[in-house]
């Protein structure tokens, strides 16, 4: 008979995981070099980006000579596509070899191949106590953006089974976690809390009747009080991961969580924003990454997320440095709920309504829960502002991608200059 499972040590790939320093450049300086080449013969717009910069690809040999190129904000991607959509030259494969496209706030066209070969999600997944047999509950968004499916076939790659049920939906998501005996959780942490809560409302024991030992949460932050608060409701164990859509997994907590392991076979820095220099240990700058896909190979993919690493050793064994903590934003774009909200999707919004002149999208967080707030001044008062109030609401998760809340406000509030996006949560 079997014991309990270890949850706690292993590795997905021990030998690469555990690499020594000198074995670890010389294996990123090989990928590099190999993504480099191929971007520059087959993505055009990489091509654009190398040529504009003065640089050869046969230039780039090491993570150092990253240097030499610019940072490519997801701004940049967005306008790369307008000038030639679907992709702007930035896919190296043909469109053939393709298995998705996926259509993210920006907007940005993403590529998705038809096997994910990437094993980086796996590999935060052992870190954080997955282990194969699992059934893992995905509640990520299947709609329109690729993460949910990053996590999906990640989650198969590892042994695990997964439950796809996507967003919203608490009580038909605990039936199902609950009858198909559900023991691992994927998705944000507020939504973790909003099932705890329906389900105590409902009379479950979330320890008898929802089985949960173990929770993958990303695309949030993560209090320590909300991750001691749902360990202890569940008696489960909860890891975090961080990553983008567009670049995927670039860090992720094993069982010691004090920071966020680099996956073993990604390249992350962090940047001066505003000169690309690459900065040391404890210095706060962009998170910047080079991935290794074929199909879409970003190239110092700037995230537009502050954060410093550390080097120093972890009890886990593995040797990558490790992302702290993400400390704030470099530009005004926010994620909320797991999405993010870019400035111009609030212009696109104000946009539709003729009778609002002054708006801003107002983010505010209460019991761990996000709430939106599009607020805004209107040309005249004269106007019916309940149905107003209730049109611009039927209209925000089309453009926004999320619901919220309208507040007028009296002519002359929003002094410029205003920021369009004023995200005001507070993080303990």
């Amino acid at each position: 008979m079997s014991g309990p499972i270890d949850r706690t040590t292993g590795y997905f790939h021990a030998e690469l995981e555990r690499m020594d320093p000198s074995t670890r450049a010389a294996y990123l300086n090989r990928q590099l070099t190999d993504i480099v080449d191929h971007a520059y013969r087959n993505a055009p717009a990489f091509r654009d980006i190398f040529d504009g910069a003065g640089v050869k690809p046969e230039s780039i040999r090491t993570v150092d000579d990253l240097e030499r190129l610019p940072i490519t904000e997801k701004t940049q991607l967005v306008e790369i596509q307008k000038k030639s959509p679907p992709f702007g030259g930035l896919v190296a494969v043909p469109l053939k070899e393709l298995g998705r496209i996926f259509a993210s706030p920006g907007p940005i066209y993403e590529p998705y191949e038809l096997h994910l070969e990437d094993d980086r999600w796996s590999q935060a997944f052992f870190a954080g106590g997955f282990r194969a047999g699992d059934i893992g509950q995905i509640t990520f968004s299947y709609h329109m953006v690729p993460f949910a499916m990053m996590l999906d076939e990640s989650l198969i790659k590892l042994g695990c089974i997964s439950v796809p049920t996507g967003v919203g939906n608490t009580e038909l998501q605990l039936a199902i976690m609950k009858d198909v005996r559900v023991n691992a959780y994927l998705g944000t942490p507020s939504f973790l809390l909003a099932l705890a809560d329906r389900a105590e409302a409902l009379g479950y024991d979330l320890r008898k009747d929802i089985k949960l030992d173990v929770g993958f949460v990303a695309a949030e932050m993560l209090p320590e009080s909300l991750r001691d608060q749902l360990e202890s409701r569940f008696d489960m164990l909860i890891r975090q991961s961080y990553g983008t859509a567009d670049i995927g997994c670039l860090g992720f907590e094993c069982y010691h969580k004090n920071g966020m392991h680099y996956p073993y076979n990604v390249i992350v820095e962090i940047v001066d924003p505003a000169t690309g220099r690459r900065l040391g240990p404890g210095e706060v700058g962009e998170v910047a990454a080079t991935c290794f896909n074929r199909t879409y190979p970003l190239i110092r993919f700037g995230t537009g997320d502050l954060s410093y690493y550390t080097d120093e050793p972890c009890p886990c064994g593995r040797t990558t440095h490790r992302l702290v903590r993400i400390v704030g934003r470099v530009d005004q774009v926010t994620k909320v709920k797991g999405m993010f909200i870019h400035p111009g999707q609030a212009d696109d919004l104000a946009k539709k309504f003729p009778e609002v002149t002054q708006y801003q999208v107002v983010v505010t967080r209460a019991d761990h829960k996000d709430s939106i707030f599009f607020t805004c001044e209107l040309a005249a008062e004269d106007v019916d502002k309940e149905a107003l109030k209730a049109r611009i609401e039927d209209e925000m998760p089309l453009v926004l991608r999320l619901r919220g809340e309208v507040q007028f406000l009296p002519a002359g509030s929003l002094k410029s200059p205003f920021k369009k996006i004023d995200d005001r949560r507070v993080w303990d």
